[in-house]
Formats: C-alpha cells, structure tokens, sequence
C-alpha cells in the first residue's frame, strides 16, 4: 500500500513550550502543538515567537504537528 501523504498547513508560533514544543495558530485560527522536525533540529535552527513556519501533520492527529520550515 502507498504511504498516504501528509497533511501541510502555514501558521506563526505564539507561544514557546519546554522541550522545544511550540504553540502554533494556523492561517485559518485553530491552535496546535507542534516540535521541530528532524533536519530543523540537527541543524540548530533557531525558533522564535513571531516566526511563520510550515507544517506537516498527520491525517489521525490533528492536534500535533511537526516544524519543517521556517519562513
């Protein structure tokens, strides 16, 4: 079976966590949680409050997501 693509969304991070978790609230105003992907972390990219980011979440959860770029 293929592997069901992921869902991407855009939004501006609002509040900063513990543990590098981040408030997020999407272009169309819900609110998530979400923590810095994989490459993001490895290459020490910094996230700031105020900062657009892109997001890929999961078709199951859609309370969590995960950073993959910063804009």
């Amino acid at each position: 079976m293929p592997k069901e693509k992921s869902l991407e969304a855009d939004g501006v991070i609002i509040e900063q966590l513990p543990n590098a978790v981040f408030r997020v609230k999407l272009d169309n105003g819900y609110l998530i949680k979400a923590y810095i992907g994989g490459k993001m972390k490895l290459n020490y990219i910094k996230l700031l409050k105020g900062d657009r980011v892109k997001l890929e979440m999961s078709h199951y959860d859609l309370t969590i997501a995960r950073i993959i770029y910063r804009y």
